[in-house]
């Protein structure tokens, strides 16, 4: 099962650290131009060792380390720790607050195929291979990834909630959540999160391209060195964990944006639907995302003059030629790149993840309004996908369609960053890890 470690992580110092809502950023994959560049202005930021800039981004992330530790811009934590770390948000429409609780430690990085880490998306190879190069040269975990982890019985929560009473750090994102940090440095409770972590599988929830590149540079080192032992830092992986039985556990659908497509017709399109879809007018456009709510294998489609709500008709299910385990064929997301992504559009499955023609949005705001100001020829709606489907998912060992899930709110780079230098990686032996 999975092994976990605490870890000395390195922060800003004291000084810095009182105005740590200036140092955060947003992960790599979801921080816009608009926020980099305002971020960049700070030579202290997180983005610039998560995002570098440069012809070579890699080499410039290493030198501005390099910099910060010696400057003592960042500061290693003396002692191990588990860090605990709470996001309190609100949803739109709704005045309910939630909080959804987690805590950082270092993961060994499992292969996929020893079913320790269970992945439900593919990844990008260029993507990963970029992670590869930026942590060969930082040596150094710029931001945690996102796991799961199942615990009906909710053992660790009562640590982590006395440990968020005296926080180190708390702030506002960018996403309007505010994010606290606590550490654990008691060496019982420390044991008591290694012991349940130790009997649980984790389904990685966020950070495909991350764990990945993890993966493949702890391979590269295997290979470089011929004492190898598997308790070196290219071992392990920074990562976030929560636990699946919360309330707390938000996964925000999203929707995809059609454009390039050759003689694009709204009519000869919703022709095409016609043969494997029900087709019912919408009046306003602003509601099809509550229209489809809850209902099977049903979608939204925004043209610039029209709105749709289409449903597959369940007869026209059988005709999926997908080689795919039930549980996949079944999500509303497999139907949709099947019957229309691939069927209607003509891309086919294996060309969806590298097409131009396809484009993900989170935000149903901004699909509509491209689609009234013609930056897009349509867009599909899509409802929410739900923990027990990512869990079904990753027991099949089959993966989801690309760009599945978006679990919110996502986690902050700049609270702490981890390193897997020997001498830096390494617990002092007194503390026991």
């Amino acid at each position: 099962m999975a092994e976990i470690k605490p870890i000395r992580a390195w922060r800003y110092n004291p000084t810095l650290a009182k105005s740590i809502d200036k140092l955060t950023s947003p992960l790599f994959d979801v921080v816009s131009e608009k926020q980099r560049k305002v971020l960049y202005q700070n030579p202290n930021n997180s983005i610039h060792i998560s995002v570098p800039l440069g012809d070579h981004p890699s080499e410039e992330a290493a030198k501005k380390l390099s910099i910060w530790k010696q400057d003592g811009v960042i500061v290693q934590d003396k002692l191990p720790g588990i860090y605990v770390y709470y996001q309190y948000f609100k949803l739109a429409g709704s005045a309910k607050e939630f909080c959804r609780k987690g805590f950082i430690a270092h993961v060994r990085a499992y292969d996929w195929s020893e079913n320790e880490i269970m992945r439900h998306e593919n990844t990008m190879p260029k993507a990963v291979n970029d992670r590869v190069e930026l942590l060969d040269k930082l040596q150094m975990h710029a931001s945690p990834t996102h796991g799961l982890y199942t615990d009906e019985t909710y053992t660790l929560e009562k640590y982590m909630d006395e440990a968020i009473t005296h926080p180190i750090y708390e702030t506002e994102d960018y996403q309007g959540v505010r994010d606290v940090l606590a550490v654990i440095h008691d060496a019982k409770a420390i044991r008591q999160f290694i012991g349940l972590i130790a009997s649980k599988k984790i389904i990685l929830a966020d950070g495909h391209h991350r764990y990945e590149g993890s993966l493949s540079y702890r391979k590269q080192q295997i290979a470089a060195n011929p004492n190898h032992t598997g308790n070196e830092g290219y071992n392990f992986h920074l990562m976030y964990f929560t636990n699946t039985e919360a309330d707390d556990l938000r996964i925000l659908p999203t929707h995809r944006l059609i454009n390039g497509i050759s003689e694009f017709n709204e009519e000869e399109v919703l022709e095409r639907f016609s043969e494997d879809f029900i087709i019912k007018p919408v009046e306003s456009a602003d509601t099809i995302n509550e229209i489809i709510m809850g209902k099977k294998w049903a979608f939204g489609l925004l043209f610039k003059d029209n709105a749709v709500k289409v449903r597959l008709k369940p007869e026209s299910f059988s005709k999926m030629k997908w080689a795919f385990p039930e549980v996949v064929k079944q999500l509303d997301l497999t139907v949709l790149h099947y019957f229309i992504i691939e069927k209607i559009f003509g891309i086919p499955g294996k060309e969806q993840t590298t097409s131009d023609k396809v484009v993900f949005d989170r935000s149903f705001t901004d699909c509509l309004t491209k689609v009234i100001k013609s930056e897009a020829q349509m867009a599909i709606i899509t409802q929410e996908i739900s923990i027990e489907e990512v869990k079904a998912v990753c027991s099949s060992g089959f993966t989801m369609p690309q760009k599945s899930t978006y679990f919110y709110p996502k986690v902050i780079c700049g609270f702490l960053f981890s390193s897997i230098k020997e001498d830096e990686f390494q617990t002092p032996a007194y503390t026991g890890f």
